[in-house]
């Protein structure tokens, strides 16, 4: 680290006083206190955030993981420590610095601490997730996929141990969505709030459609999405049509070429 940045731990004391994911005011943003909430539930069972901070840029990264068993992403990884995010520069001028690299191996220093059998993390090229390229550079390798072009890595610890896999019953889940618009979520991505009031109202004007919002209260909720993403899909008569957030216009247009 330079004698601009440090990475500092987030803890139930001090999350409101950095903030996450870009939102700062608890008071304003409910997104913001959706996601302290969960953090401390789950913070006693192992969730780590570590914040990557500047004096001069203030917020500018984080990784965000915790024991496999409770990932809240449709996957099998009990035994290894599971990545949910990785971001790093809001801030042009803090990207390619190995900063990222630096949160990836505070994480594996912790899952060898604990004896874990490895790090998992699941990828995509796009929106709200890293892609493969920095976990690939890190030794990650890939051991399973998902549609439509989700994948899970591994980095072990363990050469002997079992590999962890996405979710056998995922797209099978997709059978209980069959009628209509769902909505599904979690407060684990604080995304998930937003522009979900705006897409319900949009659905029953423009489209006379009853949504259905499912909010993911637990890790084995999470689990049993049939989204590899975990914590948020849009789904249309047993279709996914959205794999993260996505704004009100987007959804209308989505819909618009469903006609």
């Amino acid at each position: 680290m330079t004698n601009d940045i440090e990475i500092i731990d987030l803890t139930p004391e001090n999350i409101a006083e950095y903030g996450v994911c870009g939102y700062k005011d608890a008071g304003k943003h409910k997104e913001l206190r959706n996601k302290i909430e969960w953090f401390k539930t789950y913070y006693p069972k192992g969730l780590r955030i570590k914040a990557l901070i500047s004096a001069k840029g203030g917020y500018q990264g984080m990784i965000e993981y915790l024991p496999g068993k409770y990932a809240h992403r449709p996957v099998n990884a009990d035994g290894y420590m599971f990545i949910h995010c990785l971001f790093v520069g809001f801030k042009n001028e803090f990207k390619g610095k190995g900063y990222a690299s630096a949160l990836i191996d505070a994480c594996i220093q912790d899952a060898k601490s604990q004896q874990m059998s490895g790090v998992a993390v699941v990828t995509r090229k796009g929106s709200f997730m890293a892609d493969n390229a920095i976990f690939m550079k890190k030794g990650f390798e890939i051991v399973d996929k998902a549609k439509p072009d989700f994948e899970l890595l591994v980095h072990k610890l363990d050469s002997q141990a079992e590999s962890p896999c996405f979710k056998q019953e995922m797209n099978g889940n997709l059978r209980f969505y069959q009628d209509g618009l769902t909505i599904i979520r979690s407060p684990q991505c604080p995304y998930t709030e937003k522009n979900v009031q705006a897409i319900i109202e949009t659905a029953t004007r423009k489209f006379n459609l009853k949504t259905r919002l499912i909010d993911l209260n637990d890790a084995e909720s999470a689990q049993n999405n049939p989204c590899a993403f975990g914590t948020f899909a849009i789904i249309f008569n047993g279709d996914i049509i959205s794999h993260h957030p996505i704004s009100n216009t987007r959804f209308e247009n989505i819909m618009n070429n469903k006609k």
